[in-house]
């Protein structure tokens, strides 16, 4: 069924049938805190240079801090992680608050038992109508081959099937 552009709920219903990989992005704050939030727009842009893209809605009230700060790190969610995911996706006082984690490159967070990490460098924050999109350089990364994905489609939490 067509759809008018203007209707963002029949559009965000649209977008919601491609299925994607969840990430929490962390960073520290100016004020040296962590900070992080559950994503799902993550992307590989380039190879040489090593380079990746996460989106943050300009409403954001961590969207200052993620500008300001020198490196982010992506932490990809195995399917394991379903309850690390909704803790970032919500809005408790500090979500840090007894969960195991190590500083990567310039200080972001890495989470332990993630299929895989990327701590990147800063590089951009452009527009992208209701959202910032940051790009940032790879400077390290690791991954878990072993561990599968945490995925979301159709406003829910999947895990892969067998083919």
């Amino acid at each position: 069924m067509t759809q008018p552009q203007t209707d963002t709920r029949a559009l965000r219903n649209a977008l919601g049938r491609f299925a994607t990989g969840i990430a929490i992005v962390t960073a520290i704050d100016p004020d040296g805190h962590p900070i992080g939030l559950t994503v799902n727009s993550f992307s590989a842009v380039s190879l040489q240079p090593a380079l990746v893209l996460w989106c943050l809605d300009n409403g954001s009230h961590n969207l200052e801090a993620f500008r300001k700060s020198s490196h982010h790190a992506i932490n990809i969610l195995s399917a394991e992680q379903q309850d690390l995911s909704n803790r970032f996706a919500t809005w408790p006082a500090d979500r840090f608050v007894g969960l195991p984690w190590h500083a990567g490159v310039g200080g972001a967070p890495v989470f332990p038992g993630c299929c895989a990490s990327f701590e990147v460098a800063n590089e951009s924050a452009l527009p992208g109508g209701d959202h910032t999109i940051f790009v940032g350089r790879v400077e390290k990364f690791s991954e878990a081959p072993q561990l599968a994905p945490l995925l979301f489609h159709a406003g829910r939490y999947r895990k892969l099937a067998g083919v």
